[in-house]
């Protein structure tokens, strides 16, 4: 499928947004539009394919198994994310859907062509890879913390800033790309734990539940403030 750029709801925060119109059109010519249904897999661990995507709408998860065959989830993928590795295939790791999701896939070597030939696109793709980079270890060290509460604000707020237009304030109304069962396993807790401790965040007004998935922040300083007690 052709990609279609002037329609891409990530065309300002990608990094292809460094481009000119001509330039990506270039660049979209290259790549081809891939729909994800929740579960399916982008990438595998050990592919050879050596493709590389830029996320337009959903939300992935990057994952290992360990030797008893627990998932661990080691990163999410947000819109406007790149997912790939332009060197090498991914040795462990699994990139699978949390939810539906949309792709511009592009092969590595067309990838390689297009960061030769513009400079631009390889500071940007470069400061985005960093950002997520920074993103994951953040959630990693989620772990850590020993309060339940403070584990779970901090992913709350975490997904909050990423489905955020603005790089200063978070979403207020978003939908949480996890399962209670994965928050749980990301954060090392029992879903239990999550849920009971959900149920209190809405009972002392911090959040607030829109439908199955969707969230509200009611009081995002609050839940600021319960990540701070565990720094």
């Amino acid at each position: 499928m052709t990609l279609a750029c002037a329609q891409c709801p990530v065309r300002d925060s990608a990094a292809c947004a460094v481009l000119t119109e001509e330039e990506r059109a270039d660049l979209a010519r290259a790549g081809r539009t891939v729909t994800l249904k929740k579960g399916e897999t982008l990438f595998s661990a050990g592919d050879e394919d050596h493709a590389c995507a830029t996320l337009v709408t959903g939300a992935l998860k990057v994952t290992s198994y360990d030797r008893e065959g627990e998932e661990r989830i080691l990163a999410l993928i947000h819109p406007a994310g790149f997912v790939g590795e332009l060197f090498q295939p991914f040795a462990q790791h699994d990139v699978v859907a949390l939810t539906d999701s949309q792709l511009c896939v592009f092969a590595r070597s067309a990838m390689e062509e297009a960061l030769d030939n513009h400079p631009a696109l390889t500071t940007a793709l470069l400061r985005r890879s960093q950002k997520d980079l920074h993103a994951a270890r953040e959630l990693l060290e989620l772990t850590g913390k020993q309060d339940a509460a403070t584990r779970l604000a901090g992913l709350i707020m975490a997904m909050a800033r990423a489905a955020s237009d603005s790089p200063c304030h978070p979403a207020q109304k978003f939908d949480l790309p996890l399962s209670r069962g994965e928050m749980a396993q990301m954060l090392g807790l029992t879903i239990e734990t999550v849920s009971r401790r959900m149920s209190k965040f809405e009972k002392d007004g911090l959040v607030a539940k829109k439908g199955a998935r969707g969230i509200e922040l009611v009081d995002p300083a609050r839940l600021t403030a319960l990540v701070g007690v565990g720094l």
